[in-house]
């Protein structure tokens, strides 16, 4: 029987009445965390200990890409919301980041590894964005929370198995050999991809605009549809208090990992990739059920106090990290990464689509946060890697803890509560301009 109607989830007629199947989304999800997670910080580890680079070589290569890729993060947003082939967007990323992982397993010196890291990053702006957009277009807005907790939960069980698999391939081969799995998975996450009929996707709703009564999934909008400006990115007050919190919150957590292994490295260096891997999997794990009871819980509970639990955790990890060098202690540790980490990943596209429901420009919002995310992490890449570099790894985990700290009161103090009064209204027509500007 079709798994949209006998599955754990259940679909609508209107979720599956074109011929999509929720598992086509669930394998997009998943299979495009292997494709990241299968670089990610295993390149860091991989520079430090086996290139012998040093801390500020790695910043700098990390930051460098990190800002040139953030410089197009936006405008990718917008080309989302306007084209309606979002489908081969992502499957043109994904050769790109599969050639860019070749590039970096080849050549490992300065040069490719910046050029392909780049590349690597300008391209890895397109998942984020595109994968929530087919979402929108798929699902309806009751169904919403469900089904951002259902693809946060297999993008974390994704990196679980890629985690593994690359610790596996690193204790096996070598750590240089992981990188051979960026481009296999790249072609299953391009089938997955298209798997997912285009007739499918509600093109007006993928971009933020309700469909008209009687409109097609292949309207645009210019159909009639009302699609605001840009200035909607600063006119819109708590878009720009959540994009802050963002910034601040990648600052902390984004170095917290790499730093993790590289003292995990230095202490066992042959099993570098093998410690990586146990990091990521023990929050990984932690983040699956925890993406799941967001979803569940995220319209009656509300978006703001789940946030707040997912902020307090992050000042509370970095300074633990600093208690102690012991293996087990750093890894149990990292077992937090899973409720903070997790909790901000499965609410953010959510909180994003209450802030610009109606406007038609979810996407183009969703780029703009995460450029403000990447501005924290990239920056943070090269700080902390002088801070190690002059201070050590203590000094490096308290700033990270300070500055989550900031981010904690912001989040606090600034950011209103989104969620839609009830959810099933919110499928009525789009937001109010007052409740956009407040």
């Amino acid at each position: 029987m079709p798994a949209d109607r006998h599955g754990r989830e259940s679909a609508p007629s209107d979720e599956s009445g074109r011929g999509f199947r929720p598992a086509s989304l669930d394998a997009v999800n998943f299979l495009l965390a292997d494709v990241r997670g299968a670089l990610g910080p295993y390149l860091n580890v991989f520079l430090v200990t086996q290139q012998h680079w040093s801390q500020s070589e790695v910043g700098l290569v990390t930051s460098l890409a990190g800002w040139l890729g953030l410089a197009v993060q936006t405008p990718i947003g917008a080309a989302i919301d306007a084209t309606h082939r979002k489908r081969e967007a992502i499957v043109l990323a994904l050769v790109v980041l599969g050639a860019g992982a070749l590039c970096i397993y080849l050549f490992p010196n300065f040069w490719p590894v910046l050029i392909a890291n780049t590349l690597i990053a300008v391209v890895g702006d397109v998942f984020g964005p595109a994968v929530a957009a087919l979402t929108l277009g798929l699902v309806p807005q009751r169904l919403l929370a469900r089904r951002m907790g259902r693809n946060a939960a297999f993008d974390h069980a994704g990196n679980v198995g890629v985690a593994a698999l690359a610790g596996l391939v690193g204790w096996l081969f070598s750590q240089q050999a992981v990188f051979l799995l960026v481009p296999v998975f790249a072609v299953l996450s391009s089938i997955a991809v298209l798997s997912i009929p285009a007739s499918a996707i509600d093109q007006r709703r993928a971009r933020g605009v309700e469909a008209s009564a009687g409109g097609g999934s292949e309207g645009g909008a210019g159909d009639g549809e009302k699609v605001s400006g840009m200035g909607i990115l600063v006119q819109c007050r708590p878009l720009l208090i959540f994009g802050s919190c963002a910034l601040l919150f990648h600052f902390a957590n984004a170095p917290l990992l790499p730093l993790v292994g590289q003292k995990l490295a230095a202490g066992h260096p042959e099993w570098a990739t093998v410690m990586m891997s146990s990091c990521i999997i023990a929050a990984q794990l932690v983040m699956l059920p925890i993406a799941i009871l967001v979803g569940r819980t995220a319209d009656r509970l509300g978006r703001k106090p789940i946030l707040l639990v997912g902020f307090a955790i992050l000042p509370l990890r970095a300074v633990l990290y600093t208690l102690s060098d012991n293996s087990a202690w750093l890894i149990g540790v990292q077992l937090l990464d899973g409720v903070g980490a997790g909790i901000f990943t499965a609410l953010t596209p959510l909180v994003i689509a209450d802030l610009m429901r109606g406007t038609g420009r979810y996407n183009l919002a969703f780029g703009a946060v995460a450029t403000m995310q990447g501005v924290g992490a990239a920056t943070s890449g090269f700080v902390t890697g002088v801070i190690v570099d002059r201070f050590g790894y203590s000094a490096a985990f308290l700033t990270a803890g300070a500055m989550a700290l900031i981010a904690l009161a912001a989040l606090f103090l600034g950011l209103p509560e989104t969620a839609p009064p009830n959810p099933a209204e919110a499928e009525v027509g789009p937001l109010e301009e007052p409740s956009l500007a407040e």
